[in-house]
């Protein structure tokens, strides 16, 4: 495919299993038991593991939802110099209603604004985050500090706990914005996500090493791919568009937006300017988000696909965007709100 032009960038070989090494292994539900008395899952063993294990059976601890009713499998994940039980259960299928499919939600994904998203209502908002900047910022200047004096590819047990902390801080943080941009939409009747991504923007990126760190660690690409799994298992529909001169265009004054990879007009010239960080001047001199601007120009990039109205976006939308801390300022509630409009699919 990639020869014949069919795909954009070229695939690289797999990462094979070093000798030694330890691979991902699963138990299906077929084979597994649960132990009622002490709430456990009994996995089975071969002859070979029996010669050298001394207990009877091996068993992995379970939860109270978890039963041999909707249980899928087991799998034993080798992460960070341990083995990680991970037990996969199945989920009752529930769909949005009364969703309104004319109207649209775009999302730009940045650094110290994890999300900057604009609605067709009229709605603008931030989802923040300089916490997760932080914890990145922290996790590699321990690394740096506990390495110091040692080789570059020096490693061991600490350094492997650390690792493992900072993949679990990462996570949590994907799920709660994925999650909340999940609710808002449920809340707010809002039928289709359109999320700007840049393909390959992180590849041989060369910001300097902060801007690289603060850049390519954090995990942009599982969080586009999470709001696309949730939005998708409720029937929102979602858009992946590229995102070549969003933030350079003015919304305002309905500049073109060229398309990457194709042909720029010679004479194409934006009309504004994005004269500091986090500040954009329109033609006129007003002064509006520069974020909130990319957001409103990526819904522009996919509007005639969608068929969505655009009249609602104004310059109040793209000056005052409200921020939110998925740590701190958002509380179950608001969850419970947008999950009344799930029925269950029968």
């Amino acid at each position: 495919m990639w020869f014949n032009g069919e795909i954009d960038h070229k695939p690289k070989l797999p990462s094979y299993r070093s000798k030694g090494g330890l691979c991902e292994f699963s138990f299906p539900a077929q084979s597994l038991r649960l132990n009622l008395e002490n709430g456990c899952w009994l996995l089975p063993m071969s002859s070979l593991i029996k010669e050298y294990w001394v207990e009877e059976e091996f068993s992995i601890p379970s939860v109270n939802y978890i039963g041999e009713k909707n249980i899928a499998e087991i799998r034993i994940l080798p992460q960070h110099g341990k083995l990680w039980a991970e037990l996969v259960y199945q989920v009752k299928e529930k769909v949005a209603v009364e969703l309104d499919d004319s109207q649209a939600l775009g999302c730009d994904p940045g650094v110290n604004n994890l999300l900057t998203c604009v609605s067709t209502l009229g709605k603008s908002f931030i989802i923040d985050g300089h916490k997760i900047k932080g914890a990145n910022a922290k996790y590699n200047k321990k690394v740096a500090k506990y390495k110091q004096g040692k080789t570059e590819f020096y490693w061991d047990e600490y350094l492997d706990e650390l690792t493992h902390k900072r993949s679990c801080f990462m996570r949590d943080a994907i799920n709660k914005a994925a999650r909340f941009i999940i609710s808002y939409c449920l809340k707010h009747r809002i039928g289709n996500i359109v999320f700007g991504w840049g393909q390959g923007v992180k590849n041989n990126c060369n910001l300097g090493s902060k801007n690289n760190q603060n850049f390519v660690q954090i995990p942009m690409a599982r969080l586009k791919n999470r709001i696309k799994e949730l939005a998708e298992s409720v029937g929102i529909k979602f858009t992946e568009t590229e995102e070549s001169y969003t933030s350079r265009s003015s919304f305002l004054d309905g500049d073109e937006l060229p398309v990457f990879g194709g042909e720029k007009p010679a004479s194409w010239k934006p009309s504004g300017k994005r004269v500091k960080r986090g500040l954009y001047r329109t033609r006129n001199g007003q002064l509006i988000n520069a974020d909130t601007n990319g957001a409103a120009n990526i819904l522009r990039k996919a509007s005639t696909q969608l068929g969505d109205c655009l009249a609602e976006v104004r310059r109040a939308v793209l000056s005052l965007p409200k921020r939110y801390d998925v740590f701190s300022s958002l509380k179950k509630s608001y969850r419970k709100c947008g999950e009344t409009r799930l029925n269950l699919v029968s």
